[in-house]
């Protein structure tokens, strides 16, 4: 299993509350938004930014270790079986 560490890529694996940053109005991040870990709470959970693709922050929510999965970028060693 991958663990997660600041800054690395994550994507949800299921729907959150949120609130926007800018109006602190309620918003709904879907499974699959993809946030920048900014912080790790001994790999239980994780300060997770939002953003859009001009880098605008629109939330910034602490996710339990079970709704995210990295994004991985490179392959791994395959293991003969």
């Amino acid at each position: 299993m991958n663990s997660i560490k600041e800054y690395d890529l994550v994507a949800l694996t299921k729907d959150i509350s949120a609130i926007h940053k800018q109006t602190q109005t309620p918003i709904l991040l879907r499974r699959g938004q993809v946030g920048t870990v900014i912080m790790d709470f001994e790999q239980q959970a994780f300060l997770i930014d939002f953003a859009n693709s001009e880098g605008i922050t629109y939330a910034m929510e602490t996710v339990d270790k079970k709704y995210l999965i990295p994004l991985l970028y490179q392959p791994s060693s395959v293991l003969a079986s």
